[in-house]
């Protein structure tokens, strides 16, 4: 067991030939491209959902738009539910089916590329990513929170995401079904648009120092409070794709560690399993030595400076960042697409339950406080 332990971390005294990174590495910028593009389509469904809802409320005049189905990604619980509701009855539910495809999604996601859903395409992600980021260049640096707190705290968001599997865990296929026919089933979309819209005092406070303490510690919400993120951590456990280093190549620098915004000590691992590695490649990107840290399936055995005697295995190769993209996209766009093609994508309720309901979305009272 020592001699292992040596040959992962050499001694101090022993000089590793240092092999500079040969390519510039362009994974942040690809990934931030990719940000931004989910960011605005986001916005995009956002306004054209606002436009939709407001045309019931001025009594069905002035501009009309389709419902935007995408806006469903928003309803991770009413996606669980379906989710449920699916494996239980073999039924696509009818109400709500969109969200069910992208949880359905996103959780695959995580299976393949680790937690890459936070990291790449969720835009509570982005906007914290930007403001720890905002804090840095503030402050010079984030907050560290201490590793006897920290611990505690990251449990936080099991402990939601506990809640919220047990809940619906008791909750029948028959129940299910019966809760999304309920007004407040069938128009949760327009409440979370109104919630925002109609912030109470409490709600804009906690928002603000939500906002505030991601602006002081990297990703405050993602670390500490998102259910959501909770699971996809869990799921990415499964992931065959993982952050490895190679000791040999590797300099103890210990870059890879200091840019991971999960704290995780990437310079001591020889694979990272933990179930806050987003993929984010921030580390990789942050390695000056060539061959030393990858994302791929299995750990780089080369040996720096000296030329393999045949090319790597595709197992054994680095996945970049294209390839991470390629597979998001894949992903994504093939779940969005059969939906569409099989006619399990839209809410096909018809305008008159509309007309009757989004006016009054706030009086629609959820049915376990009625």
């Amino acid at each position: 067991m020592a001699t292992q332990t040596a040959a992962i971390n050499p001694s101090p005294t022993e000089k590793k030939k240092f092999i500079r990174r040969i390519a510039p590495d362009h994974s942040q910028r690809i990934r931030f491209l990719v940000q931004t593009v989910f960011v605005v389509l986001n916005a995009w469904l956002g306004l054209q959902f606002y436009l939709w809802v407001r045309y019931y409320e001025r009594g069905g005049t002035g501009l009309h738009v389709a419902r935007p189905a995408g806006v469903e990604g928003w309803l991770p619980i009413a996606g669980l539910m379906n989710s449920k509701y699916f494996l239980a009855t073999g039924h696509v539910p009818a109400i709500h089916p969109a969200a069910m495809f992208l949880f359905m999604a996103f959780l695959l996601m995580s299976l393949l590329v680790k937690k890459s859903f936070c990291s790449w395409l969720c835009p509570v992600g982005t906007f914290s990513e930007r403001l720890w980021k905002l804090g840095r260049k503030i402050f010079r640096r984030s907050l560290r929170v201490h590793r006897w707190i920290d611990i505690p705290l990251r449990g936080l968001k099991y402990l939601l995401l506990g809640f919220f599997a047990v809940m619906i865990g008791m909750m029948s296929a028959a129940t299910l079904g019966e809760f999304m026919q309920t007004p407040y089933g069938l128009i949760a979309d327009v409440k979370m648009l109104n919630f925002f819209r109609d912030m109470s005092t409490t709600a804009a406070v906690v928002i603000l120092a939500l906002i505030l303490l991601s602006i002081l510690i990297e990703n405050f919400w993602c670390r500490y409070l998102c259910p959501y993120g909770a699971l996809m951590g869990l799921a990415s456990l499964l992931s065959p794709l993982k952050i490895r280093r190679n000791p040999d190549a590797c300099i103890d620098c210990a870059k890879c560690a200091h840019a991971c915004p999960a704290n995780l000590p990437v310079d001591r691992l020889v694979t990272v399993r933990s179930v806050e590695c987003a993929a984010c490649m921030a580390c990789v990107a942050a390695c000056p030595a060539q061959d030393a840290l990858q994302l791929s399936l299995a750990p780089n055995r080369v040996t720096p400076g000296q030329p393999a005697s045949s090319p790597l295995p595709w197992y054994r190769r680095a996945v970049g960042a294209l390839a991470i993209t390629a597979i998001l996209a894949t992903i994504f766009f093939g779940f969005v697409l059969y939906a569409r093609a099989t006619n399990h994508w839209q809410t096909n309720l018809p305008n008159a339950v509309y007309q009757e309901l989004v006016p009054h979305a706030n009086e629609a009272s959820h049915p376990g406080l009625e």
